[in-house]
Parts: structure tokens; sequence; C-alpha cells
């Protein structure tokens, strides 16, 4: 352009030839076709300057993205969980004899295990298929999380409880006060649950402030402290209640040890098998207690699926240890998958105090 303007000003001062005059024109001319190609292909040029860095980023953003083998040891979990449960609940509801206290607790833990293996699923699903940084999607995976496990945690303690009480109240244990009770637990058990889920959508949450989060995302460091503390007390109070268990047991068989052998016999077995459940209880949610109390998001996030799994994993053994372990459910099974019972199982109605 600025050729051009030079060479408009040479004409218009006379000084020059014919020739000279037509050189001029021609340089006119090119000039200017070359400042408007030059200006076409700056201005074509620039959207596809502005929109690459755009639309880039996208694309390697979702290329990129690794799942991690703990994200996937997690989602296994949760479906071997929801599996497991998914059969628990469908005999206890298809077989009308098991309507006992003891059985609508085994539901009810049932169906605390079976949300919780959902949530873990639910969880992997919102974190690599649906946009992770929607509050709404963190708030609601975490809320059935802590509902899910914290109902799971209350529930084993209701089975202790009713263990306790099936042995202290022997007499009066199989009453229609005794069925209340133990729907009133359950009803207690899952309001105080659900209410703990819904704390992070009600603005219990770390979400505006990663400084105070906990290593479970966006539960504050507070918040997750207490559920800790609140764990412990209940792991605390199973210990005591096993003890008591182990103690009338043993006290009933010394009553009877001279007529029934066979029973103290028996009594040695059902404290060896308390004793196991509870340490598994303990092996697996401990470390995640004691680590939620001492840790914070800053810490690497290895140690926190480290500790996690192993808490999950109680859901999966909750099921072989409260229901298929249980004479009558086994043979509730038996029955609906080839319509017999074996010999071996026995044809005894099972107490809750057994074990």
């Amino acid at each position: 352009m600025i050729l051009s303007l030079a060479a408009a000003a040479a004409m218009t001062s006379g000084g020059g030839d014919g020739l000279n005059s037509s050189s001029a024109l021609e340089l006119i001319s090119s000039s200017t076709s070359w400042g408007l190609s030059e200006e076409l292909s700056n201005s074509s040029s620039e959207p596809a300057v502005q929109m690459t860095p755009d639309l880039q980023p996208a694309t390697t953003a979702v290329a990129v993205q690794e799942v991690s083998p703990w994200d996937i040891a997690l989602c296994v979990t949760g479906t071997l969980i929801s599996c497991e449960n998914t059969l628990v609940i469908a005999v206890l509801f298809y077989t009308p004899t098991l309507r006992a206290p003891m059985f609508v607790l085994i539901g009810s833990l049932a169906v605390a295990d079976l949300l919780a293996g959902l949530g873990l699923i639910l969880n992997f699903v919102f974190t690599y298929f649906v946009d992770g940084s929607l509050e709404l999607v963190t708030l609601l995976s975490v809320g059935l999380l802590i509902s899910a496990f914290s109902a799971s945690v209350l529930n084993i303690l209701a089975i202790t409880v009713d263990r306790y009480l099936s042995l202290y109240n022997a007499l009066t244990y199989h009453t229609e006060r005794t069925v209340t009770f133990t729907y009133v637990m359950v009803v207690f058990i899952w309001l105080s649950c659900i209410t703990l889920g819904l704390l992070p959508a009600l603005g219990w949450n770390c979400l505006r402030d990663e400084a105070m989060c906990s290593i479970c995302r966006p539960v504050t460091k507070h918040n997750a402290v207490a559920l800790a503390v609140t764990f412990l007390l209940v792991f605390a109070l199973m210990m005591q209640l096993y003890l008591q268990i182990c103690k009338i047991a043993f006290r009933h068989a010394q009553q009877i040890a001279v007529q029934h052998q066979f029973l103290a016999i028996s009594t040695t077995k059902g404290v060896s098998t308390l004793s196991v459940i509870l340490c598994a209880f303990g092996a697996c949610w401990l470390p995640f207690a004691m680590y939620s109390i001492v840790a914070d998001s800053s810490y690497p996030a290895i140690y926190t699926y480290a500790t996690v799994l192993p808490a999950t994993c109680c859901s999966v053994i909750n099921p072989v240890i409260y229901a298929f372990r249980n004479p009558d459910i086994q043979k509730s099974l038996w029955m609906a998958c080839c319509g017999c019972v074996p010999s071996n199982i026995s044809l005894r109605p099972r107490a809750s105090s057994d074990v």
C-alpha cells in the first residue's frame, strides 16, 4: 500500500514520459492487488490461528486422560459387592419364612452394601465419563458413598446388638417388642445415614476452600475426623458387646456342660468365629479411619487408595459372614438353584445368638 501511494504521487507531479506513466499504472495495479491479497490472506488466517489453541487442548485432554488402576480396582470391587448383595436381597425378598428380626437386619445390611457398590461404580463413571468439574456430580457421588458405608457399619453394630439381646433376654427375645425395636433401629440408622450423606450438598464441603479438604474431597477435614472418631466409638462398642456375648455363652455352656458336652465345644467354636468377624471388620476399617484423622488433601493419593480399598472390601465379605453362612439362607439358595437341600446343611432353625 505504501508503494501504490508513492506511485500515485509521481503521476500527479507530471514529471515523466508515457512509458513511465504506464509503468506507474502497472505498479499501482500490481501493488494494489498485492495489498488486497495480503489483507485477505491475513483475514482468512486469523480465525485458524485463534481456533487452534481453543480446540487443541480439549482434544488433547480427552486423549491423554489415563485410568488409574486403583479406580479400576474400586470399580471391580463395587461390581462384586453389587452382585453379592443383590443375591442376598433377592433370597430374603422371595422367601416368606425369612422375616425374623435377624433377617430384617441382614436385609438392611445387604441394601447398604448394595448402595455402596453402586456408589463405587457411579464414582468411576462420574470421574471418567462425566464432567468432573460439575459440583452437583461430585456432591451426589460422595453423599451416596457416605450414606451407604455409614449404614453398612451401623447395621453391623445393630446385628451385634441383636445377638447380644438374644442371649441376654433369651426368654423375652421372640416377642412383638423385639420386632418393633428392630424396625425402630433400622429406621433410625437410615435416617441418620441419609442426613450424613446430605451434609456435603447442604454446604458442609470444601469446594470453595481446597485447604480445608480431607483425603476424600469434598469432605472437610473436620467432618472426616468426626466420622473417623464415630467409627472408632462404634468399633469399641462392638468389642464390648462381643466380649459380653462370649461371657454369657461360656456361662451357659458351663451350666450344661455335664449333660451336653458338645455344647461346650460349639461355644468355643462360636467364640473363635466371633473373633474372626471382629478382626476382619477392624482390619478393613481401622487403617482408613486412622489415616483420615492424621492426613489431609496434601498427602499422596496412593495412601488414600491403599486405605480405602480394604474398607470397601468389608462390604465384599459381609454377605459371606452374615448371610451365606446362615443355614436358612443356604437352604433358600439351594432350593432356588437346584430345587434340593444337601444333607450336610443343618435343618435346625438358626437363632440370632448363633454365630
